[in-house]
């Protein structure tokens, strides 16, 4: 299963075709093969909270502080003919020219840069985009070379943008080969680049088969730190992390916009762009907020979710699957664990999240973008993902949690700080399963039990002798006044 399982199905020989109960089976695990809808259309489940009015994109923009006078609300891809695979709703230079088709046609897939996040004071940005179509030749596109330099000028920096290229220099220039390519000194002079040497879609699914094998169903204990080495799986984690915090680093202490892209900009870019966003903007780090990262920079932008998980799809050697955003989520766990107290959300939230990633039970992760889900009317027809988390939030909450507005997180990305995440990938063996929870996490949930048990009271002792109080209360030394200034030690 891509939940780490392997199911084994036990039938008793009473006359029943073993062959039938099979047919079924595969008929309903992969709907999309058989001519059948995803269960998510057939779900009727009803929640108190509706999970699809989480994110509206003109909210979170006014949230950021936008637009203003270097940057505005553009509707050009209103019907998605700009860009098939972005939201209708973008946001670029104010002084940027109405007409970004020639901008457009010179980026992969038509996705140009537009911005993801802003810096609050320094108002340096986040853009986002997808390789430029250089080629073999070298070709070169004035409107995208004036388009960037806007876009620096917009951050009103005097030095040169940054622009941070996911992919190793090799495949970068391997690309041109294809018609990709990067950004090259001379024809953007005003800009500066970086590759973060992150691999492509194909390493990371073999990397994630090799990490599979170790830990199901059996766990090698005698080889186990030379296996996990051989996966390569943590080397992989410790490299997005280290691109995402250099991203962030760039905008927050250098003060410089930067431009993220890979190769399309809907997978290496995704990670980057958010994982940045996450460490540097604590409304990303509560349960709602980081509901809207993941519909905002993986839904809305055009992660392509049916092809990376295969929604549905028997072909299992599909060469476009890849564990993208399950990387993501495990960059967010390896964060969390450094700053136990930052995030909002606990650790079955996350793992509730990749289980819906591959459960069909919720349209929130269908089709590979907007344009699609539109067409299928997801969201008329659908429940999201987040109606579930938000109706019974308590599940999902970090009791340690502690608000700080202005804290910037800048995890450490080496080897001796990353683990493998045992509750995630080692949670179906059975001695994981049996171990007990975290008496420290327990015993903290039943303090904070206790606490709102004694305010509960209080309140009820306050109701109670409300009556009783004269027209003297207000002395320092009144009983209500003493009951209104009690407060509980937790």
């Amino acid at each position: 299963c891509k939940d780490m399982r392997n199911l084994r199905f036990a039938l008793k020989q009473e006359g029943h075709s073993r062959r039938d109960i099979f047919d079924v089976l595969t008929k309903h695990a992969f709907p999309q093969s058989h001519g059948l809808p995803f269960f998510a259309f057939v779900n009727e489940e009803k929640f108190p909270e509706n999970g699809w009015t989480v994110y509206e994109p003109m909210t979170e923009y006014t949230r950021q502080g936008l637009p203003n006078n270097q940057w505005r609300i553009t509707f050009l891809n209103k019907n998605y003919e700009l860009c098939d695979t972005y939201p209708t709703l973008l946001v670029v230079p104010y002084n940027a020219p109405d007409d970004l088709s020639k901008v457009a046609a010179f980026r992969s897939r038509n996705r140009i840069p537009v911005l993801s996040w802003i810096h609050p004071e320094n108002q340096c940005v986040i853009m986002r985009c997808s390789q430029p179509l250089v080629g073999m030749s070298g070709k070169r596109n004035k409107d995208d070379e004036k388009y960037l330099d806007v876009i620096r000028e917009a951050s009103g920096q005097a030095g040169k943008l940054t622009i941070y290229d996911a992919r190793p220099n090799v495949n970068a220039v391997a690309n041109k080969a294809t018609g990709g390519g990067y950004e090259s000194d001379d024809a953007y002079q005003n800009a500066e680049l970086f590759f973060l040497d992150i691999h492509n879609i194909h390493v990371m699914r073999e990397s994630l088969k090799k990490l599979k094998d170790i830990v199901y169903p059996h766990v090698e204990e005698s080889h186990w730190l030379s296996s996990l080495e051989s996966t390569h799986w943590l080397e992989h984690i410790k490299l997005v992390l280290t691109g995402a915090i250099q991203v962030a680093d760039k905008v927050s202490s250098g003060k410089s916009s930067v431009v993220v892209h890979c190769s399309d900009g809907w997978d290496r870019t995704a990670q980057l762009t958010s994982l940045a966003m996450l460490m540097l903007d604590s409304y990303y780090r509560t349960i709602i907020g980081f509901e809207v990262l993941v519909q905002k920079e993986w839904i809305s932008f055009g992660h392509k979710f049916a092809s990376r998980i295969g929604h549905g799809d028997k072909n299992h050697a599909d060469a476009d699957r890849s564990p993208i955003f399950l990387q993501f989520i495990d960059c967010v766990w390896q964060i969390s664990k450094q700053f136990p107290t930052a995030f909002e959300f606990n650790e079955h939230f996350l793992i509730t999240i990749l289980d819906h990633l591959y459960s069909c039970r919720f349209g929130t992760f269908l089709y590979n973008c907007e344009s699609v889900r539109e067409k299928e009317k997801v969201r008329e027809r659908t429940v999201s993902l987040w109606s579930l988390i938000n109706s019974e939030k308590p599940k999902y909450t970090n009791p340690f949690y502690t608000k700080e507005l202005k804290r910037v997180l800048y995890p450490v990305a080496s080897m001796r700080h990353l683990e493998l995440w045992v509750n995630y990938y080692i949670r179906w063996n059975p001695r994981i399963r049996q171990q007990p929870p975290n008496p420290v996490e327990q015993r903290y949930i039943e303090l904070l039990a206790l606490r709102d048990d004694y305010i509960r009271k209080l309140e009820e002792l306050q109701i109670a002798n409300s009556s009783k109080i004269s027209s003297s209360s207000t002395s320092p030394s009144s009983p209500s006044q003493r009951i209104s200034q009690l407060r509980t030690p937790f």
